[in-house]
């Protein structure tokens, strides 16, 4: 079950955190892999060592999208899977927040994902087939953040987006989910220090964190052809952290 074998699947913002534990699994469970980033240098390494494809791509750059799924359908002959999971998280608490770091949030993460979306469909719509998967978040659409509030927002705009679009394709062989991470051990969590992971672990049922390959068999499952008849769909991938009413530590 979910063998990806001969399928094409690209991810953005894959040479790192939860992109890059994507790109492994679905590499492992034998899609062709394209991952794509800002950064050439450290992704040609990271492609290097997943054994998959780079292109180097600016997902707030709406040529730029359409220009490498292009690149992509013209090398490989198709496009069968998206993972759309470029994304940020600057930390900036509302009484301070300017236009541009709420702007900065929302052209990566909510129109970075429309942008790369509406190419990739282009593409799917022609073969009557596509799977994509966004990468949203339990904060915003469950949860709170101090300091997230735009982040939120541009996580809980996702998946508003992806339930008009499944709607708009269902009838194409295509669908359109997204999985909401929890505390995932990335690079970027790690920044906010042991203190915080610590705490993180305390408050999460299963008194562990995620990994990145978590979130990629949650992805790999909705890429799969056993998951046709789900779209419109999010699976909350968080050890329990949204379950208790009280949380205990």
């Amino acid at each position: 079950m979910f063998n990806l074998a001969g399928k094409i699947a690209f991810i953005s913002g894959g040479t790192k955190g939860i992109g890059k534990g994507i790109a492994k699994v679905l590499k492992q469970a034998g899609a062709i892999t394209i991952i794509a980033g800002t950064d050439s240098v450290k992704g040609e390494s990271v492609a290097k060592e997943l054994g998959v494809d780079f292109i180097s791509l600016d997902v707030t750059d709406q040529a730029e999208c359409k220009s490498v799924i292009d690149k992509i359908v013209k090398k490989y002959g198709r496009l069968d899977i998206l993972c759309s999971n470029a994304g940020i998280f600057p930390q900036h608490y509302l009484k301070d927040m300017t236009v541009e770091d709420w702007d900065l949030v929302h052209t990566v993460n909510l129109k970075g994902t429309f942008f790369l979306v509406q190419a990739a469909l282009n593409v799917m719509e022609k073969q009557r087939y596509g799977r994509v998967v966004i990468t949203s978040s339990i904060t915003g659409e469950i949860t709170g953040l101090s300091g997230y509030s735009h982040y939120g927002a541009s996580k809980a705009g996702q998946l508003g987006f992806m339930r008009s679009a499944a709607l708009e394709y269902a009838g194409q062989g295509i669908t359109i989910n997204a999985v909401m991470p929890g505390m995932i051990m990335t690079e970027g969590l790690q920044s906010f220090g042991d203190d915080f992971l610590d705490h993180a672990k305390n408050i999460t049922p299963m008194r562990e964190l995620g990994t990145p390959e978590d979130i990629g068999y949650a992805a790999c499952f909705l890429a799969s052809d056993e998951a046709k008849y789900i779209t419109g769909q999010t699976i909350v991938v968080d050890g329990g952290q949204v379950l208790p009413e009280v949380q205990e530590i």
